[in-house]
């Protein structure tokens, strides 16, 4: 059955300013799996919801490997979002996706540690596919929008998600390359992850700023280089989500992500953790009962 589009946006603080919502409120949102980045920005461009965070918080508080990756997941199913866009920023791994380039990143290799990486566990078993981790669908009309906004976009990309806080050194930054990474970022993992366990369509953009550290010829990335291309990319990213709102199908039919978790919980009904079904209300819910 179709439904009414309520796109979630996880991004930079102030992604929104620009944009014209209607109705646009902040609201406070709380999550039975801790404290989220910040409050939801919400509000609508014609019949179309948008709901923004801040996955850094306010004034790019939280480092990439202390986000609540769970909590923000979970704040945007209980805000009733529906396709959920990552807009990141980057590094390069190929000549070809330079600095200001967009990339519709498609797959994902995970370097991350110490991040919890599910809302399952003990006493309540799940094993989702994530085989394709980004919803083709929603990720086409991602890439459209931000070509048909002016910007030069990639379709189809690895992203090496990487722990951080701190840059590659060359020879990891080689090493990605010879794997098969075009672009390397540390917010990717474990939050497509999160977002397929809770049937929501995901898809990354991921804003190219700089070109790692494999340029043997070249200093190292540095912060300072990264801030100098950002403010650039936010604009093209605003122009984007203009460009995807007035280019939605009126209606949106369902995506095979909506029901993720169908087969996917193997946990006898008489095992499961009554503590845990209860914190999952939001993300399993529909399967919970």
């Amino acid at each position: 059955m179709s439904e009414a589009w309520h796109i979630g946006v996880l991004g930079g603080s102030g992604l929104y300013e620009g944009i014209e919502l209607e109705g646009q409120q902040q609201i406070e949102v709380a999550s039975p799996f801790g404290e989220p980045s910040g409050p939801v920005t919400t509000g609508t461009i014609g019949n179309v919801r948008l709901s923004f965070m801040a996955r850094h918080g306010a004034g790019h508080a939280k480092s990439p490997d202390t986000v609540n990756y769970r909590a923000n997941i979970d704040v945007m199913k209980r805000c009733g979002v529906t396709d959920l866009v990552a807009i990141s920023a980057i590094g390069s791994l190929r000549e070809e996706m330079a600095p200001t380039h967009f990339v519709a990143v498609d797959q994902f290799i995970d370097r991350t540690s110490g991040r919890v990486q599910s809302f399952f566990g003990e006493g309540l078993v799940a094993h989702v596919s994530l085989a394709d981790p980004i919803c083709p669908r929603l990720s086409a009309l991602v890439a459209g929008a931000a070509k048909a906004s002016g910007s030069t976009v990639h379709r189809g990309g690895t992203y090496i998600a990487m722990e951080g806080p701190q840059f590659s050194t060359r020879a990891e930054s080689r090493m990605y390359r010879g794997w098969g990474g075009d672009v390397i970022g540390m917010t990717g993992m474990p939050e497509a992850r999160l977002a397929r366990e809770a049937e929501l369509p995901y898809a990354m953009l991921g804003m190219v700023t700089d070109y790692d550290s494999w340029r043997d010829e070249e200093a190292g990335v540095e912060a300072f280089d990264i801030l100098s291309v950002l403010k650039g990319n936010a604009d093209r990213a605003r122009a984007m989500l203009d460009e995807l709102v007035a280019t939605l199908p009126d209606t949106r039919a369902p995506s095979p992500v909506d029901t993720a978790l169908e087969h996917a919980i193997i946990t006898a009904p008489e095992m499961r953790d009554k503590a845990l079904m209860a914190k999952l209300d939001a993300v399993a819910g529909r399967v919970l009962g």
